[in-house]
């Protein structure tokens, strides 16, 4: 409980902390975005089959990992409030999961994600981003901001700094290499996707448009 007084009340971080709690937010993130989306589009498809999602090897999503780094840096001074840290979130994810979309869409004619299809897609704006999910992007926020950041923050604090700092980076990293490989590298060098090697192997992908 003092820790996280202290946590809320200002306190200063070193630059190593910073840069290695970062690092694992955006691993953490991404990984809580794929298991989301994991069990909601179980349900979502008459809980018949699991899906994969994503086009990584690693169970991990960029945009959940890209949304909490965004919602630290427009929130964190906010973190005493958490009704106006919900609110941020809630604005600031809808406006990157819509403009996401959309440009995706008009940039590589691809929908990986259409809410006019799903379940639970109230006031849904052109398939792109609905009540849904920016509530629950909101909600989600709360549990960064007073759960998963003061842990990160209070490991890197009862950790050896070369340890600490070592894990994160390195974790970082693989997912960073992971994403980039199935972004860039397969496509230019003609390699083998996440997406084509899980196809082969049998697990099931939502068709994307």
């Amino acid at each position: 409980m003092k820790f996280l007084n202290n946590y809320l009340n200002d306190f200063k971080l070193e630059k190593w902390q910073i840069v290695s709690v970062l690092c694992l937010v955006f691993v953490i993130s991404g990984f809580f975005g794929w298991i989301y989306e994991f069990i909601f589009y179980y349900f979502n498809g008459g809980m018949d089959k699991f899906y994969w999602r994503g086009g990584n090897f690693l169970p991990w999503i960029n945009i959940y990992a890209i949304g909490a780094i965004m919602i630290l840096v427009l929130a964190f001074r906010y973190r005493r409030n958490p009704f106006l840290v919900f609110l941020i979130a809630f604005f600031s994810t809808g406006l990157l999961e819509f403009f996401s979309g959309l440009v995706i869409y008009r940039v590589f004619g691809l929908r990986f994600w259409d809410y006019n299809t799903e379940i639970l897609n109230f006031l849904n704006i052109g398939g792109y981003v609905c009540l849904r999910s920016v509530s629950f992007f909101g909600v989600s926020a709360l549990l960064l901001m007073y759960v998963i950041v003061p842990i990160c923050i209070y490991l890197s604090t009862h950790i050896n700094k070369k340890v600490f700092m070592t894990l994160c980076i390195c974790l970082f990293s693989i997912v960073l290499f992971d994403e980039l490989y199935n972004l860039v590298f397969s496509r230019v060098l003609h390699l083998p996707r996440a997406h084509d090697v899980y196809y082969r192997i049998g697990f099931n992908f939502m068709n994307y448009r």
